[in-house]
């Protein structure tokens, strides 16, 4: 009878886990997340900590098995690994994601087993979940639950506290639903209904005060809008990934870039997308000097992802060079293990094909690296997984008054990482209260404005031009100047002061005894 509970409550755990991602792009389906996490909350009251990883980790399988596993596209179809090694390598990848996400709530067993307790401690121990796993490894900030908010009244606090501070609201309507519906139904002993606790009653209150003073701040003006405006145009290639690398095929695909351009010389801002140019800038020196000749002409910056080298050290850079009327390189500082760099390179190098993928002996980019500028206005680069790194995307954009970000997505094919990959973005430029450009190879590759709505977007797997206007803006938000920090210490002092709560009562405890 025991082992059949303990079944059914790790498949409920499961399930809620799996169907937590439909709350993000491309579905959207945001109420769905509260109830799936209230459910992980109730499983995790009165367990030990041996527990509480247990079931947070098959809660946190199922999520990332549901939500990330277009991995196994980038590993199989790019990596040319057989479909069932690549779906045992996705299953790896997942449990391992699962750990990470499990460990932080060892600390829901040290919280005093009480309601008002889980109702602020749990909700703290989800932020530190996300924020854990957002720095360890080189981080993989993914599924982050603030994101839901993107569209929603709530994106109003994003510039205050960031994606954070909206993962905490969401983690608080869970614990608040959770115990609601504890108090709603009877007590299996007794029978009867328990009273709704006053901890719960408050946390109501404070819920519909936070979403009616987001739907306020939705209208403050954060940043201000600068003299100037910039005409901008952004290159959709439609490379196809495995040519990219093909030496037959560079020329083609130079030659692609180039009469797609031709007809937008003397915009301001041309941005092709990440490693648009297939060759370091050595081996195709005239083709960038023709290119930079008639963008300055024209007085256009063009901006191109391209693979760089240092030939002082011989290291490779995924960067974005600018060209013509601009001057200036940005290498990018987060790199994705496997895809850019190899852990432990030595012994995996050579082991299997996917260890050998085109491009994925990078270096980091130095930490402080001057901004490019485009017609006097500062730009603040991040290179495809970097947009993901709030944090860091609120560094760079303290004195920019434009975010740009290029990417290249055909690594995931027709899997819904693109649109969980643009969500992201725009709620980059929510919590900086500044415009971005978003130029992709294949999709997707849009104009958004300073408030995260998408303004202009191509169409996925075409080729294609988009023309359009941006309009800088100066200042900071408050996230740009304090980043997550503030969140995260909210968060660290709940479970510490909840912990030495529970700490100084059974040492009262102990004491009244003897």
């Amino acid at each position: 009878m025991m082992r059949s509970a303990r079944g059914q409550t790790f498949l409920l755990l499961f399930a809620s886990g799996a169907l937590l991602p439909l709350a993000l792009a491309p579905f959207n389906l945001w109420p769905i997340a509260i109830p799936c996490i209230a459910v992980l909350f109730y499983k995790l009251q009165h367990q030990t900590a041996k527990q509480a990883i247990a079931k947070a980790s098959v809660f946190g399988f199922a999520m990332f098995f549901s939500g990330v596993s277009w991995v196994y596209v980038s590993i199989h179809e790019h990596g040319f690994i057989p479909a069932p090694l690549a779906l045992l390598a996705t299953t790896l990848f997942c449990l391992f994601l699962a750990l990470l996400f499990a460990l932080p709530f060892v600390l829901s067993a040290l919280i005093p087993q009480r309601a008002n307790s889980w109702l602020l401690g749990l909700p703290a121990i989800w932020v530190l979940s996300e924020w854990f796993r957002s720095w360890i490894f080189t981080g993989f900030p993914w599924l982050y639950v603030g994101y839901m908010h993107t569209d929603t009244w709530l994106s109003g606090w994003a510039p205050v506290g960031g994606v954070m501070w909206l993962s905490f609201i969401t983690a608080l309507s869970a614990a608040t639903l959770g115990q609601l519906g504890q108090s709603l139904f009877a007590d299996k002993t007794s029978g009867k209904k328990r009273p709704i606790q006053i901890g719960t009653k408050i946390s109501c209150l404070l819920l519909m005060a936070l979403i009616i003073s987001g739907y306020l701040l939705q209208s403050y003006s954060w940043t201000q809008k600068t003299t100037g405006e910039l005409s901008v145009v952004l290159i959709q290639p439609n490379t196809d990934q495995n040519k990219k690398w093909s030496p037959v095929e560079r020329q083609n695909i130079l030659e692609q870039l180039q009469t797609q351009t031709q007809p937008y010389w003397g915009a301001d801002l041309i941005v092709w997308p990440e490693a648009a140019v297939p060759a370091i800038p050595q081996r195709v020196n005239s083709f960038l000097l023709d290119l930079h000749n008639s963008a300055k002409v024209n007085q256009t910056a063009l901006l191109t992802g391209i693979p760089t080298q240092d030939q002082s050290t011989g290291n490779y850079y995924n960067s974005v060079l600018a060209i013509g009327a601009a001057k200036g390189q940005y290498d990018k500082t987060r790199l994705v293990p496997f895809g850019e760099y190899v852990p432990l390179e030595g012994l995996l190098r050579g082991l299997i094909r996917f260890f050998n993928l085109p491009m994925s002996s990078f270096s980091l980019g130095a930490k402080d690296q001057s901004l490019l500028t485009i017609a006097g206005e500062p730009v603040a680069t991040a290179i495809c997984y970097e947009i993901v790194y709030p944090d860091l995307v609120a560094r760079s954009s303290r004195e920019a008054t434009l975010l740009l970000t290029v990417s290249n997505d055909a690594w995931f094919g027709d899997s819904f990482a693109p649109q969980q990959h643009m969500q992201m973005a725009r709620m980059r430029a929510i919590e900086n209260a500044k415009p971005m450009v978003r130029g992709t190879s294949n999709g997707l590759t849009a104009i958004v404005g300073h408030r995260g709505k998408i303004e202009q977007q191509l169409e996925q797997f075409m080729v294609g031009e988009l023309s359009g206007t941006i309009k800088p803006r100066a200042g900071q938000t408050l996230f740009a100047q304090a980043g997550s920090w503030p969140v995260v210490i909210m968060a660290l002092l709940m479970c510490a002061g909840l912990i030495t709560r529970r700490q100084l009562s059974q040492q009262r405890e102990t004491e009244y005894e003897l």
